[in-house]
This record gives C-alpha cells, sequence and structure tokens, in this order.
C-alpha cells in the first residue's frame, strides 16, 4: 500500500523561512522544496539511492488564501491594501504552484471574518521587560491577527478518512502541532505506521509519544557558529514518484 504525505501550509512555510531566509517569498522555491522535500520520505532512510521507494498515494498541502482586505493601522491610521502585499503574493503564487504539480490537492480553509490588529510577539517581550515603553508604538510594530480556520480539521479528518478506509498503510505528516495527536492515535490504532516531519523542529513530548517514527528530510540550517550542521537525507530527484490509483479529493 500507498504512503500519503499530508503538510500544514503554515507551519511548513514558517520553517522554510527559517531554514531559507533568503528564499523568504520565492514561490517557486518554496513549491519545488515541499513536494521535493515530501518525495524524499517515499526512500527508506539509510536506502540506497537507486533502491525501492514507496509507492505515493498523494501529497495534501493544508494552507489559507491570503489576507485580502483593507484595514486602517492603528497606530499610523494609514489605510492599507493586503491584496497587494508581498505576503499575498506569494501565497497566492505558492498555491498556483502546487496546483499544477502532479499528485499535490490543495486544501484551503478559510480566514475569521474579523481580522483585529495585534502587537508583534517580540515588542510585547520588550513591553514587559521595560526595555520599550507603550508610546513608542509605531506603525511598523503592529499587524493584522488573520486567523485560520477549518486548516486543523481537514487535515485530522483526511487522516482519518485514509486510515479507516485503508487508502494508505503509512502516512507522513509534516508538522508540529500537539493537536494532532487524537488523529495519529486513530491512524495508529487502524495499523498505519505515523511519522512525523517537524523539518529539525523540537516538538513536545505528548506529540512525540504517539508517532511510529520522526524522521526530517529538508537540509538542516547551518549553525551560526559556522560549523556544519549535521547531515541530512538527500531530496529525491525530480522526475514523478511510483503512482497508485487516485483516491477522491
Amino acid at each position: 500500500m500507498p504512503t500519503a504525505i499530508l503538510i500544514d501550509g503554515a507551519y511548513f512555510i514558517k520553517r522554510f523561512r527559517s531554514l531559507e531566509p533568503h528564499n523568504a517569498y520565492d514561490a517557486n522555491r518554496a513549491a519545488d522544496c515541499a513536494f521535493r522535500w515530501a518525495v524524499a520520505h517515499l526512500r527508506e532512510p539509510g536506502g540506497q539511492a537507486n533502491g525501492r521507494r514507496r509507492d505515493l498515494y498523494r501529497i495534501f498541502f493544508y494552507d489559507c488564501a491570503p489576507l485580502e482586505k483593507k484595514l486602517h493601522n492603528p497606530v499610523s491610521k494609514k489605510s492599507i491594501d493586503f491584496s497587494k502585499s508581498q505576503e499575498a503574493t506569494f501565497r497566492k503564487e505558492l498555491h498556483q504552484l502546487l496546483r499544477e504539480k502532479r499528485k499535490v490537492a490543495l486544501r484551503l480553509g478559510h480566514l475569521a471574518s474579523d481580522t483585529p490588529w495585534t502587537i508583534k510577539p517580540a515588542v510585547i517581550d520588550d513591553l514587559l521587560k521595560g526595555r520599550m515603553k507603550f508610546e513608542h508604538l509605531g506603525e511598523e510594530h503592529v499587524v493584522p491577527n488573520a486567523r485560520q480556520k477549518g486548516v486543523d480539521m481537514r487535515i485530522g479528518i483526511d487522516i482519518a478518512s485514509l486510515s479507516l478506509k485503508r487508502q494508505v498503510d503509512q502516512i507522513v505528516l509534516v508538522a508540529g502541532d500537539a493537536d494532532f495527536v487524537p488523529a495519529a492515535k486513530l491512524a495508529r490504532r487502524e495499523g498505519v505506521d505515523f511519522v512525523l516531519d517537524p523539518m529539525w523542529q523540537t516538538v513536545s513530548g505528548s506529540l512525540n509519544e504517539h508517532i511510529d517514527g520522526l524522521r526530517s528530510t529538508c537540509p538542516r540550517r547551518a549553525r551560526p557558529d559556522g560549523a556544519a550542521p549535521a547531515p541530512a537525507p538527500a531530496p529525491a530527484p525530480a522526475p514523478a514518484p511510483a503512482l497508485t490509483p487516485n483516491g477522491a479529493d
């Protein structure tokens, strides 16, 4: 039976930007990495480069459409059209590129209807520790709090459906959220090999307890001291992976 690979898009983008800050808004690079790092899971760890690979059921990428509202910055009172922002452009291009890739299914949730502004976490820390005063807040210190809705639910439902329908015998989840523990436990009870890919991020003990394996296929970012990072499995080559009959989207 094949492998299904599920990618939490918001988590992937955050880690991708941490690993490759120079490519933070390069949608082509992000889409290519999402596909290559996912397909790399089809080769067993330590296996030969030309050895047998697992079949791919599908790669699922979960995200939301970007914020495209016009909002007024609460500090400067300026009107901002977020549909023209760098983030919106990146997100829309990334989604379109993923739609065009073979064996990739894009699952989109939605943003909450209300979009309150919030102070950036680092700035809140500075305020609490007295390194900054409230009256010194500028327009660059606040951001809209666009909350995703329906993404985690879609991931959980797909894990349950793939497991209960016996469509796959292995699920790889690219995420780091302990909210997925119930879904992981269900999959394991159904005999599915459940592998977590946190993209080299440390995961909570509660999540680590309920998975069958922990494996990151993306390259590690170089250490600040200049030392070479620990070796990571090489990304899979670009050619299409072994295919199995498509299941229902």
